[in-house]
């Protein structure tokens, strides 16, 4: 087997959900990516854990979709039953068209979203890692070759974590006592926000795999200012480009994107929670270099920043503070390479994607 293919493999079992003896592990991913799971399987079984394999079929769940009535269901209690029993949780990304679900209408999707939601949270409670497997749609989609693509992924992946902990840490550590972030690019987005009392945490693998982000919470009522995400987004079998919104208290009050606007429409009708904003995170894996359709590595590629409306990760809200709700999360990318700036509490700590640790930074 590709030695790159067992290395992955490794940091999935021992870094990032450090499988123990006797632990019940689901593994799912599509049959693209089989390599990898059984990759997985061989060090799973070293290591003397349980696995139970979950295939995912895109063209399967599109028939369902279309098929099926979202009020007539209720939560799939087999499913949360297997997700109450199980230690650990491997998700295996791979496809052969990123476009399968397409022609699935976005209101459906995102009423079996709001379905699944306690599934969704039951998932966070547990130790998980998501992850790709360089499959030819996906290569496909980047306009990359199959091996130029598997070169990117594993570059993304296979790496030195510890190193990148420490690296990332400088940002967590300015970031953990903050309260206003303002973000700025360009004549398109001028945003703040305050963070205060919210933790920031280090993403280095541990359940993103490529990791390489640090992020945290606003706090959901402040945040004020226009955005343009100024990278395209895949949502729901679709790409969604030039998402505007204008933020007032917290929540959004226009919006507009140059495609698939219906989309985008359809995710801030969610509920109460989809008009705000969940997340913050600034990519700091220099490691990705270009932009892929893929949020598992764009949301990570030095010189950006993310939002995503939505849901907030418990673990980056203070214990004092409102945590935004929801059962979406649509993470969406701003460009901070040139004429953009970082400020926290009025000070500058990033200009045009260089830090203030970084040389080259300019004050």
């Amino acid at each position: 087997m590709d030695p790159r293919i067992e290395e992955h493999a490794e940091i999935i079992v021992e870094h990032s959900t450090d499988v123990q003896p006797g632990d019940t592990v689901v593994v799912s991913g599509p049959p693209e990516a089989r390599d990898l799971v059984a990759a997985v399987y061989g060090k799973l079984g070293k290591v003397g854990a349980k696995p139970v394999q979950l295939t995912q079929d895109p063209r399967a769940m599109r028939e369902y979709v279309l098929a099926v009535d979202p009020d007539e269901l209720d939560l799939p209690e087999h499913l949360q039953a297997l997700i109450d029993e199980t230690d650990v949780l491997i998700g295996i990304r791979a496809n052969s068209n990123k476009n399968e679900t397409s022609d699935v209408p976005p209101e459906k999707t995102m009423a079996l979203a709001k379905l699944n939601k306690p599934i969704s949270e039951a998932v966070m409670e547990k130790r998980w890692v998501g992850t790709q497997f360089p499959a030819t749609g996906d290569a496909q989609k980047a306009e990359m070759s199959t091996p130029a693509y598997e070169e990117f992924v594993y570059g993304a992946i296979n790496k030195d974590w510890d190193a990148q902990r420490e690296l990332q840490q400088q940002v967590v550590d300015r970031l953990d006592d903050a309260d206003e972030v303002r973000i700025v690019s360009g004549e398109t987005t001028d945003i703040s926000m305050s963070i205060l009392g919210n933790p920031t945490k280090n993403d280095y693998a541990e359940h993103n795999l490529p990791g390489g982000e640090v992020f945290t919470a606003p706090v959901p009522d402040s945040v004020e200012g226009e955005v343009l995400f100024d990278k395209p987004l895949m949502a729901q079998g679709r790409e969604v480009t030039g998402v505007r919104l204008v933020f007032e208290a917290g929540e959004v009050v226009e919006y507009e994107a140059e495609k698939n606007e219906e989309v985008l429409a359809a995710t801030l009708n969610t509920d109460d929670g989809a008009k705000r904003l969940g997340e913050l995170g600034i990519g700091m894996n220099r490691d990705i270099d270009r932009f892929t359709y893929n949020m598992l590595f764009d949301e990570k590629m030095g010189d950006t920043i993310h939002l995503a409306l939505g849901r907030a990760y418990e673990e980056t809200v203070g214990e004092d503070n409102e945590r935004n709700d929801s059962a979406v999360h649509m993470d969406m990318i701003v460009d901070m390479s040139e004429d953009s700036s970082i400020e926290v509490d009025g000070e500058v700590i990033q200009r045009d994607g260089k830090f203030w640790f970084e040389e080259g930074f300019q004050k």
